[in-house]
């Protein structure tokens, strides 16, 4: 695959937000130093307004003790304007952990936000909360500074970026998650058109005619365990396979021998689903 390519300047910026994390990390900083770091990445790379678009400290008011997230966006302005964003910051060489996650969400959720940028500055985590019963945390992406391809990281910051924010592609992103679940994929490559196809693309690149149930059992070859779990919740049906037999045909000639034979297609009818629909979910 070629690799993306991105303007000097991009590049130049990313590497230099490299650097600062690199250093930063090397003398084991603390939290307010990551907090400058990524501080200033807000508006080299995501290109926030620092002053205008990024409340640092955010009180948010819950059941008991007011508390404090690290960073809030807000595009909106004025007193009901609500944030889009809650980022939680955690020390450079700190490992983000499912306790950092569980802090953040209690403020989103307090604060009826729906997004979640956990950092530590090196590691960077964009969730999604959904407000059900009970509220459910989605990781959406994730990216390392330090280690992704340039092109990469740029696509992943301009996608939690002041333009993207401001013009709803956050909603677009969360709708894209929806539809690109395991069990969604799942069901287009196993669906009958799709098995058909594989069939016939296979016999044309290898001259060698497998059933569908020798696909299906390749497709679950190659999957790992939770992607095994959603496919035994999927009602496959797999397509009719046809074969050609040959039938007599009436001669009306004297001069032909009879017996003489015709192809016709017959069907075998319909398979069986091989779904096992009891498979715990």
């Amino acid at each position: 695959m070629a690799r993306k390519k991105i303007d000097k300047e991009t590049r130049k910026t990313i590497r230099e937000a490299q650097k600062m994390v690199e250093e930063v990390a090397k003398a084991d900083g603390n939290e307010a130093q990551t907090r400058r770091r990524v501080d200033r990445m807000f508006e080299s790379l995501m290109g926030y307004d620092v002053f205008k678009h990024i409340t640092r400290e955010h009180a948010v008011k819950g059941a008991g003790l007011t508390e404090y997230c690290d960073f809030a966006i807000q595009i909106e302005q004025g007193e009901k304007a609500q944030p889009v964003i809650m980022v939680e910051l955690k020390r450079v060489n700190i490992d983000l952990a499912p306790k950092h996650l569980k802090q953040v969400a209690s403020y989103a959720i307090n604060q009826g936000c729906e997004w979640i940028l956990l950092t530590n500055s090196k590691d960077w985590r964009l969730y999604h909360v959904s407000f059900g019963q009970p509220p459910r945390t989605k990781l959406i992406e994730s990216w390392d500074l330090l280690h992704d391809d340039p092109a990469d990281l740029a696509d992943k910051f301009l996608m939690v970026g002041y333009k993207n924010v401001r013009k709803g592609g956050l909603d677009n992103l969360w709708q894209k998650a929806n539809v690109l679940t395991p069990r969604n994929v799942l069901g287009c490559i196993l669906s009958e058109d799709s098995i058909k196809l594989i069939r016939r693309e296979l016999r044309k690149s290898t001259d060698v005619l497998v059933s569908p149930e020798d696909i299906v059992g390749a497709v679950r070859r190659l999957l790992n365990e939770a992607a095994l779990t959603e496919m035994e919740n999927i009602k496959i049906s797999l397509p009719e396979l046809k074969r050609r037999r040959r039938t007599k045909k009436p001669d009306l000639s004297e001069d032909k021998k009879e017996g003489e034979a015709s192809l016709a297609e017959i069907s075998e009818g319909d398979t069986d689903r091989i779904a096992d629909e009891s498979s715990p979910g």
